[in-house]
């Protein structure tokens, strides 16, 4: 996340079809100089090699950029089998070639059944993980290679698209912290001839589909006024949380980060609003009593 003095106050989410060779920050950064916005972030990059739906936070909008990063997500992937790289995509070093034994469909689909669930995986040494305060990729980039624990993971759902020529195309619903890099391994390794990436999209992030998003190009050619009309407002993720509106006092006190008298029946995280404007959210107690808990400033 970064902050330019001279820019704009610019608060929303932009949905961004990313395209092929780009990193995620790049990618950021170009949008964010079609707006000459203040500050922006990403939630949650995508690899060069992967295309598709990257939300993009801007202002404001970077405080629910952490909470998305929790979203599922929904991808489409193909894995070359029979390649096995250092970085687990095309993108990486050719370590081993091996054979791809006659695969039917029935093992196939036995093999994503194996992997469908809660599982345990490795992640990628490519990857932005810490040991040590250096990221896991900078380590990789030196040849050190460091033991990993592997972590809980869901895969709510693997769908066969198509298999031919040896590449097998998949659809992937799954939870955060899943490595698709990882999975293709995983799936060689299950057939005994090893397996990498070769084309990856993100389709959906959260509520968020690739189908709503917006590519660098058909940006770069609307007005200011049109960008702005593509910003999603700044409580849209946050719409499975209940609300719950201020009074003029009651709106006062909360931005002074005081705790006030509510009469709302529900227990937990809530939304804030003051005349249909967003202030942020708010934790109810036991004792009715609404604490801030992190505010917003869409007013500058």
């Amino acid at each position: 996340m970064s902050k330019r003095k001279s820019g704009l106050n610019v608060h929303g989410i932009i949905l961004l079809d990313k395209r092929l060779g780009v990193s995620s920050n790049k990618a950021l950064q170009e949008v964010r100089r079609l707006f000459n916005a203040n500050k922006a972030g990403h939630t949650g990059s995508l690899d060069p090699l992967a295309t598709g739906l990257l939300p993009l936070c801007f202002g404001e909008a970077t405080k629910v950029s952490g909470m998305m990063l929790d979203d599922d997500k929904r991808y489409a992937v193909t894995i070359q089998l029979g390649v096995i790289t250092d970085t687990g995509d095309a993108e990486g070093v050719v370590l081993e070639t091996k054979p791809v034994p006659e695969l039917t469909l029935e093992q196939i689909h036995i093999c994503l059944q194996h992997f469908t669930g809660e599982i345990e995986q490795v992640p990628p040494m490519y990857s932005a993980l810490k040991h040590n305060g250096k990221k896991l990729y900078e380590l990789a980039r030196e040849g050190i290679t460091i033991n990993r624990k592997a972590r809980h993971i869901t895969l709510y759902e693997l769908k066969l698209i198509d298999f031919a020529n040896e590449q097998l195309s998949l659809e992937v619903f799954c939870s955060k912290g899943t490595y698709i890099r990882s999975l293709a391994e995983d799936i060689g390794h299950y057939f005994g001839c090893g397996g990498t990436v070769t084309v990856l999209q993100r389709l959906q992030a959260g509520q968020f589909r690739l189908a709503n998003a917006h590519t660098i190009e058909q940006l770069t050619a609307m007005t200011a006024e049109e960008l702005n009309a593509c910003l999603i407002t700044v409580d849209e993720p946050l719409q499975a949380i209940p609300a719950v509106q201020l009074s003029d006092e009651q709106t006062t006190a909360i931005r002074y980060g005081q705790t006030i008298s509510c009469d709302y029946p529900q227990l937990g995280s809530v939304r804030i609003y003051h005349n249909q404007l967003f202030l942020g959210l708010g934790e109810m107690t036991l004792n009715g009593k609404l604490a801030p808990k992190k505010l917003f400033n869409l007013t500058d």
